[in-house]
């Protein structure tokens, strides 16, 4: 009697039944209750949750400005290698970038109101002449908001009337400015008290993060729109 022929049969019928039963228990099949496939090569603790992304608004700030406030941020140069920075309203008014600025004094005129650019220019405080940034403050209009951001040498070339129009547009650290100190400053003509934003590190050996330079300032902050410019 043959049993080859129903042998293989029976085999290959259960050959066949256990390959279903694995495959459905590796594939997570319907009520078996076991992890899919990949979830056998995946370890509890490999698994990867995205940090939601911190929102920046305008100049990059981590908190909107109020209301008929402008937004600002600035950064002094470094040493007399990078340039510094002025953003208003997430513009950049002043920056390497738009090749605007210089060694000196880098200086950006704004509409207290409408929050516009009037005009930016950078002094040469070391070889420059201080006549040009005189004839460029002097004349400024009531309102009229002034951001200065330092690199390299703001003070060499300073005089006392410099000094002074700078102390009547809110600085109190103008008047002790001195050879390579850091100063990142906004005022406006016509302020009755002192600016709250200004930054100040002086140029000293014990202290310089760089060699010759003390580190660069970074400053930022909400401005309130002047209720009138002239």
């Amino acid at each position: 009697m043959r049993l080859a022929g129903p042998v293989r049969i029976v085999a290959l019928v259960v050959t066949v039944g256990l390959t279903w039963i694995v495959v459905s228990i590796l594939l997570g099949g319907p009520g078996t209750g076991f992890p899919r496939i990949q979830q056998l090569f995946t370890s509890p603790g490999s698994s990867v949750t995205v940090e939601p992304r911190a929102r920046k608004y305008k100049c990059g700030l981590p908190q909107p400005c109020p209301e008929e406030h402008l937004a600002f941020r600035m950064v002094s140069g470094a040493a007399n290698v990078i340039g510094p920075k002025i953003c208003l309203e997430d513009k950049m008014l002043m920056s390497s970038v738009k090749d605007n600025v210089g060694r000196g004094l880098n200086i950006a005129l704004v509409n207290g109101v409408s929050g516009e650019l009037i005009e930016a220019r950078a002094f040469d405080m070391w070889a420059g002449d201080v006549n040009d940034l005189l004839k460029f403050i002097r004349p400024l209009h009531e309102g009229t908001l002034v951001f200065v951001a330092s690199y390299d040498d703001p003070a060499t070339k300073m005089n006392e009337e410099t000094r002074k129009l700078f102390g009547e547009l809110g600085s109190k650290n103008a008047k002790e400015l001195a050879f390579r100190d850091s100063w990142v400053f906004v005022g406006a003509k016509g302020v009755q008290n002192k600016s709250p934003f200004e930054q100040h590190v002086k140029n000293s050996k014990h202290t310089n993060k760089y060699e010759g330079w003390p580190e660069a300032l970074e400053m930022e902050g909400c401005i309130p729109r002047r209720s009138s410019a002239s």
